[in-house]
């Protein structure tokens, strides 16, 4: 069964909730979150990303950039201000993208059922990654930005959370400045959700693998040291917003790489047409599984499967990313390890194709590949085989927002 817990949320007034509302830390580097915060002091990407506030060439895990954080989250709390609910609750997260809306509720999850794997993962972690957000945790004492969650969708759910929107007030309703639209409720009987997410057998980590796991080595050193232990303290459950699977959107994770492993493009090109059919002029993105797009010296070919190419029947192996992965990148262009390799970048299906095209264009890259989309079905059918997904298999759109809601602990 799945723990949706009411949280009392630390949260801006409706008056400062735009100007709080902050992108995912991890999504951004050092610079782009100084320039997305550049004369706004509430934004919480001073609190997420606070080495914004230090000099340049500051260490983003050196103990002054921890201090940083605390500081400006009491700050925020004190001046914007945050405050606390008064009573624990659940929220409703609706997100609108152009044509594209989800409705999410928003709670706590348990680090026992993550730890049991009732909260299901497809996604390796790394511990550089995990000691800073343990850290993040730990010094704020909070949890300050929600884990994406999704589960197969119940049609109880689906009642409860439509009938919510219609007796509940917006408490933020706002258009970022990337056009994402955001609303956020506050549930005025949560148990009715509650209950109906104990019927739930499975719930999955979208996006966050980092933050729940953080939250969990969080979780056992606040057990170690703590007085007494009885299991319900706020640090044994992590903020998550729960998704049901049919609303979620995913976008392609494109890959660039910036030689062709010492061959000239013709010599390449015949390594590619041993394994995939490649059509000159072909289309910027594949329009269907088991095809990709590549764009080389200002050209796109469409790559499909070799009629003589067999597909592997593996739930992981038979994936477009896998395929690209063991058939390509490995063996012609040399890249083991996609996660440590320098030769090879990662752009976001939102950034669109002209990414791709810019660095091929401009020399600093060779090649570029522009994939169809991994599915939701593929990342639950994983995680359900207790199997790992390739790096960088998922972009989901759209992005949540760090802020408006905080778990304290």
């Amino acid at each position: 069964m799945a723990i949706v817990r009411p949280f009392t949320a630390l949260r801006p007034s409706a008056k400062r909730a735009a100007q709080v509302a902050a992108v995912p830390y991890d999504v951004v580097n050092t610079e782009e979150a100084r320039a997305l915060a550049s004369g706004n002091p509430w934004s919480f990407l001073h609190v997420s990303r606070p080495e914004i506030d230090l000099p340049d060439g500051t260490l983003i895990y050196s103990d002054q950039v921890y201090a940083q954080a605390v500081a400006n989250f009491e700050k925020l709390k004190k001046e914007c201000p945050l405050n606390a609910e008064d009573t624990p609750s659940l929220y409703l997260y609706r997100l609108v993208m152009d044509e594209h809306e989800q409705i999410g509720v928003v709670g706590c999850c348990s680090v026992d059922e993550y730890d049991q794997d009732v909260i299901r993962k497809h996604e390796r972690t790394r511990r550089d990654k995990e000691d800073d957000r343990t850290r993040h945790i730990l010094v704020l004492r909070a949890q300050t930005g929600p884990v994406f969650l999704t589960y197969r969708a119940q049609t109880q759910i689906d009642t409860l959370v439509t009938a919510a929107l219609t007796r509940n007030i917006p408490l933020y309703d706002f258009v970022a400045d990337d056009g994402i639209h955001h609303t956020i409720w506050r549930v005025a009987n949560p148990q009715t959700l509650v209950s109906a997410f104990t019927k739930v057998p499975f719930l999955y980590i979208a996006d966050g693998h980092h933050r729940a796991a953080s939250a969990s080595r969080s979780r056992a050193e606040l057990k170690e040291h703590s007085f007494s232990f009885i299991g319900n303290e706020e640090f044994n459950f992590f903020q998550c917003v729960l998704f049901p699977d049919n609303q979620l959107q995913i976008l392609p994770y494109n890959r660039i790489v910036r030689d062709l492993n010492g061959m000239s493009s013709e010599q390449f090109l015949a390594r590619v047409r041993e394994v995939f059919e490649a059509k000159d002029n072909g289309p910027t993105s594949p329009t269907a599984r088991g095809h990709w797009s590549m764009y080389l010296e200002g050209r796109w070919y469409g790559l499909a499967l070799r009629h003589d190419s067999a597909r592997p029947e593996g739930v992981v192996e038979s994936l477009d990313v896998s395929f690209l992965q063991e058939r390509l990148l490995d063996p012609i262009l040399g890249i083991k390890d996609v996660r440590t390799d320098k030769r090879i970048d990662f752009v976001g299906g939102i950034r669109g194709v002209k990414e791709l095209e810019k660095p091929v264009d401009k020399g600093s890259a060779a090649v570029a590949f522009s994939l169809y989309p991994t599915t939701i079905d593929d990342l639950l059918r994983v995680a359900d085989a207790g199997e790992i997904m390739p790096p960088k298999s998922t972009w989901f759109e759209p992005k949540l927002r760090d802020g408006l809601l905080s778990h304290e602990i």
